[in-house]
């Protein structure tokens, strides 16, 4: 009988706060949580909304260091896999690229705040579709950018800041559809500039 009781919009938003509490404590990777966001909001029972949760493991103590600054001079540097990220991560770039892809990275935080500072060169931020991202900065003979589909923000979703400061560089974050978890990032990047990803269903 249980099983088939309705979900109400408060059961949707209950469960995915819950998930926000799992992205924190490390259980859960950015991507994992969007996905399963996403499954929240068109869940129509509750017992769907039960099986969002059901396969989490209990406390886990990652021994993995926290990711906190990026640098990058005359070089590339390239920052994906489960990382951890706890409220600022710095990005320094010279003459040079840095990826900082947070699709599969666990956020130990309501709101990370990334600061990309870039000379000559290039500074890419992956976040998965979904997760609300605020993009503040100047260019100066370079460019800042937002790019990907924008929805509206759910309630638990995690905030990622970017601050952005470019000189002769260009500095963009790529909203990534969770359609697109197993594309390289020069696929995502291609996809998006192509728009493909508006061809996707909502």
């Amino acid at each position: 009988m249980n099983e088939l009781a309705r979900a109400s919009d408060a059961d949707r938003e209950h469960a995915v706060i819950a998930l926000r509490e799992e992205l924190v404590a490390g259980r859960l990777t950015l991507e994992e949580f969007a996905e399963r966001m996403a499954t929240a909001y068109a869940s129509r029972t509750t017992s769907e909304l039960d099986e969002l949760a059901r396969d989490l493991p209990g406390p886990i103590e990652s021994r993995r260091s926290l990711t906190r600054i990026l640098f990058a001079a005359f070089s590339s540097i390239e920052r994906e896999g489960r990382i951890r990220v706890r409220d600022r991560v710095l990005c320094l770039m010279g003459f040079g690229n840095i990826d900082l892809d947070l699709r599969r990275a666990t956020l130990e935080g309501d709101t990370i705040t990334i600061v990309t500072v870039g000379f000559f060169g290039a500074i890419d931020v992956y976040v998965p579709e979904g997760v609300e991202v605020d993009l503040h900065g100047f260019a100066l003979f370079g460019h800042k950018g937002s790019n990907g589909n924008d929805p509206l923000p759910r309630p638990g979703t995690p905030l990622v800041r970017v601050y952005a400061f470019a000189l002769f560089a260009g500095i963009d974050v790529w909203r990534v559809p969770v359609a697109w978890a197993k594309r390289t990032l020069e696929q995502v990047i291609r996809g998006i500039e192509r728009g493909e990803h508006k061809e996707l269903p909502a």
